[in-house]
């Protein structure tokens, strides 16, 4: 466990930038190298190993000088060490940058806090891209113009990396759900949000694939539940037709252009 302080203390405010790796040595070097390289200063960057029994934790001790905290410890799983990271924070924001996700740039948090708006939370859209970090294209499911916690009855409509917000208002992960509690972390902290911005920017370079992908059953049993309990049965039932619908259309569309 290693832990320093090396914030800029200025009146920007403070990003805790947290990262979850578990043998993670082909993709956390790109993640760490995208925090420490950005231009804003007042980043501080949080890395919660499981246990890795790569080289993973090497490649992090490389680095330990732009860390703020990092510990290497078994966990019950990725929430359990999302939460960890959360508990270890003290910026005024957070925002979750997994290994082998990436900043889309080296401005992307000057520009997110470029407006001085002390919004509650910042998004944006997402890159796609593969293990060679090439490039795969815009996620499928785009960012709306406007915001709200109602707006994910239509799925994940803004990428968990893309999606930054105060550290006051974001509670810890519910660990009930295995795979996506990222989705009921998001909506709790838009319901508890007043203001919302769209930075209109590309805010992350998303690895493709994880646990969600990997898991698909499981992911759309907790999906529904947690869809369920915040928006209801019926809401949630016709909304999930229209995305059945969507992704047939988009399948076939596919299709079209390949005959």
């Amino acid at each position: 466990m290693y832990t320093q302080n090396n914030i800029i203390k200025n009146q920007s405010p403070v990003l805790s930038v947290i990262t979850i790796v578990y043998n993670g040595e082909h993709f956390i070097e790109r993640t760490i190298k995208s925090v420490i390289n950005q231009s804003y200063a007042n980043i501080e960057y949080i890395i919660v190993d499981g246990a890795s029994k790569d080289s993973t934790l090497s490649i992090v001790k490389n680095f330990e000088k732009h860390i703020a905290f990092w510990s290497s410890e078994s966990d019950k799983g990725i929430y359990d060490a999302m939460n960890k990271g959360l508990k270890q924070a003290t910026g005024d924001y957070v925002l979750f940058m997994n290994a082998g996700d990436q900043f889309y740039d080296t401005e992307t948090v000057e520009k997110v806090f470029a407006s001085n708006s002390n919004a509650d939370i910042y998004y944006g859209d997402a890159l796609i891209v593969d293990d060679e970090n090439n490039g795969l294209g815009l996620r499928r499911l785009r960012p709306p113009q406007q915001l709200n916690w109602k707006s994910f009855r239509m799925g994940m409509l803004v990428c968990h990396q893309s999606f930054i917000v105060r550290r006051s208002l974001a509670p810890l992960y519910n660990l009930n759900y295995k795979i996506a509690a990222d989705i009921d972390w998001c909506i709790s902290c838009l319901k508890a949000s007043s203001k919302i911005e769209n930075t209109q920017l590309i805010i992350c370079r998303y690895l493709s694939g994880g646990t969600s992908w990997q898991n698909q059953k499981r992911a759309l049993r907790e999906r529904f539940d947690i869809m369920k309990k915040y928006y209801g049965v019926i809401t949630v039932i016709s909304s999930h037709l229209a995305i059945t619908a969507r992704f047939i259309g988009q399948k076939l569309k596919g299709e079209k252009r390949t005959n």
